[in-house]
């Protein structure tokens, strides 16, 4: 119990500093929160809101976060994703059909903090985090997204730069890290076994599943093989790590066919 409880805390501080953080959007800027048509709905049902990205989203509701987390991993879970303009029903209709979804025994409505545990566990990236405009795929681990077809053709963005770096190795590479000691956080530096800075952390907490700490970072090539054993340091205190193959817990995706 007493371990579950640290877990909450730490995730807790994690989304309080994501909410914090610069946002990504220009919306941002404005002095009123941005609310998605589900707002009253989250409210209704226990939804604790905060700033996020512009918006006013829940980052928990009733249950805790490694509650709700683990739900999601056992069963199902409802997560808000309107402020990213990726609802496919009228507006007016959105209330009714999370309604209707949440009649589902196994469904529960999940928040922020479980969304960035559970992506990171899966080994995705947020953006603005983990990969930005600067970003080739193979540095950042994406080389999957790039067909055959496309590779041969060279017939997309970068393709002058990317392919090359298919061929040989991009100079660094997205890993995965589990580490030992205090949880890992975005820009904590990673450190070579002789103690020299070679990269930074780009998202880390702890994770409910593992019930150990994950982060993703960017290394050197040379340093990306999994079973690397490296150094983060944390609170100026360093800890060891080593390079994990992601996703750090295995996928179940349901495919409808």
């Amino acid at each position: 119990m007493q371990q579950a409880r640290s877990m909450v805390s730490r995730l807790s501080s994690r989304l309080q500093a994501l909410a914090s953080a610069p946002c990504r959007s220009l919306s941002c800027a404005q002095d009123v929160l941005h609310r998605t048509p589900l707002y009253d709905f989250h409210l209704a049902h226990g939804g604790k809101m905060v700033a996020f990205a512009g918006w006013s989203l829940p980052v928990q509701y009733r249950d805790s976060h490694v509650n709700s987390h683990l739900h999601t991993r056992q069963h199902c879970s409802l997560f808000d994703v309107s402020h990213m303009l990726q609802i496919s029903v009228p507006a007016a209709e959105a209330v009714r059909l999370a309604a209707a979804l949440l009649k589902n025994p196994e469904v529960k409505l999940a928040g922020l903090a479980a969304r960035d545990s559970l992506r990171l566990e899966a080994g995705l990236c947020l953006y603005g985090n983990d990969i930005d405009e600067h970003t080739t795929p193979v540095e950042g681990s994406l080389s999957w997204t790039l067909g055959k077809r496309r590779r041969a053709a060279m017939d997309f963005p970068g393709a002058s730069v990317i392919v090359p770096q298919l061929k040989s190795k991009a100079q660094r590479r997205r890993v995965g890290l589990m580490c030992d000691g205090a949880p890992v956080r975005a820009q904590s530096p990673i450190l070579s076994p002789e103690g020299t800075v070679i990269g930074a952390v780009t998202s880390g907490c702890p994770s409910p599943c593992l019930k150990k700490n994950v982060a993703m970072g960017y290394v050197p090539y040379e340093y990306s093989r999994p079973g690397t054993p490296l150094l983060v340091e944390v609170r100026r205190k360093q800890q060891p790590a080593v390079v994990s193959k992601m996703p750090f817990v295995s996928t179940n995706y349901y495919i409808l066919k």
